[in-house]
């Protein structure tokens, strides 16, 4: 296979991770205090949102017992999650025998609504099928190679330095990739992350990897994140093979699937708002008359 080129960062992340890092630390029940490792490309001051996003899904998974298992997460980011304070409130929407949902809502210092999330649930119990589960049809972690994220550009600690990422095939700017990702820290400082954790501090950076259009002259938020998974995943890896489309009218959609080291697990979508950077926001046709 083709060593793919990686793309380095004009000032590389801080690349040392000291034992005791984390990208959060557990002040209480609700409140969780975000470290340096949370942050994103976009602003000095703001979270990539995979950290909160694998946050608010592992809390909500917290309050499932067996024999239930999370099946979806879907996130809506409702503006920029800043680096700092954070409190989790959550309500249950749904309580089935067979099917729960529990909503989930993080809210910054000042007491604003910065990221929801709701998880569904589904009860497990045998059945007489054969899964015939599909064969790993992509390159593994040790058949990729290591990249660096191109656009984090500054010195500190951030999310590209706390994750680690190879890529099998593709590269930044082909808008198609294969790319595996594992996370240097935990997510909860002292706790060893979850399955779920794991693939939600992934999953987010679909649009990321499959980036299509030169991050100097554009941006490509997403707005949400819904992420499907058929069974849990195993081990430190998690794949994705992600692809971004783009419409001329400033809208985009990153498809991912979700993989860990023996196959398939799930789906990842994303929604993305594209702006030319010193792009004013476009007026709604109230604005016009």
């Amino acid at each position: 296979m083709a060593k793919t080129p990686g793309a380095r960062c004009g000032q590389p992340c801080q690349r040392v991770v000291m034992a005791d890092d984390s990208f959060f630390r557990q002040l209480d029940d609700e409140r969780f205090q975000s470290t340096q490792w949370t942050r994103g490309p976009w602003h000095p001051e703001h979270q990539h949102a995979g950290p909160p996003s694998a946050l608010v899904a592992g809390r909500l998974a917290e309050g499932l017992d067996a024999p239930f298992r999370v099946v979806r997460v879907a996130v809506e980011v409702t503006r920029p999650v800043p680096i700092g304070p954070l409190r989790l409130a959550r309500a249950v929407r749904r309580d089935g025998r067979n099917v729960k949902a529990i909503a989930g809502m993080l809210y910054d210092g000042a007491d604003k609504l910065v990221l929801s999330a709701e998880v569904l649930a589904i009860a497990e119990a045998a059945v007489r099928v054969d899964p015939q589960p599909p064969p790993m049809d992509e390159p593994t972690p040790e058949q990729s190679d290591a990249v660096d994220f191109p656009f984090f550009t500054k010195s500190e600690p951030c999310y590209a330095s706390a994750m680690e990422l190879r890529f099998g095939r593709g590269a930044f700017g082909v808008g198609d990739v294969m790319g595996w990702m594992r996370t240097r820290i935990p997510l909860l400082a002292g706790r060893v992350p979850t399955p779920l954790e794991r693939v939600m501090l992934a999953a987010d950076s679909g649009n990321g990897i499959s980036q299509r259009i030169d991050i100097r002259k554009f941006t490509f938020l997403n707005a949400d994140l819904t992420v499907t998974l058929q069974r849990p995943a195993e081990g430190d890896w998690v794949g994705m093979a992600a692809r971004t489309d783009l419409d001329t009218r400033g809208i985009g959609v990153a498809d991912t699937r979700l993989y860990d080291a023996q196959g398939p697990i799930g789906r990842g979508i994303q929604t993305l708002l594209v702006r030319e950077r010193g792009q004013s926001p476009p007026r709604t046709n109230s604005e016009r008359r």
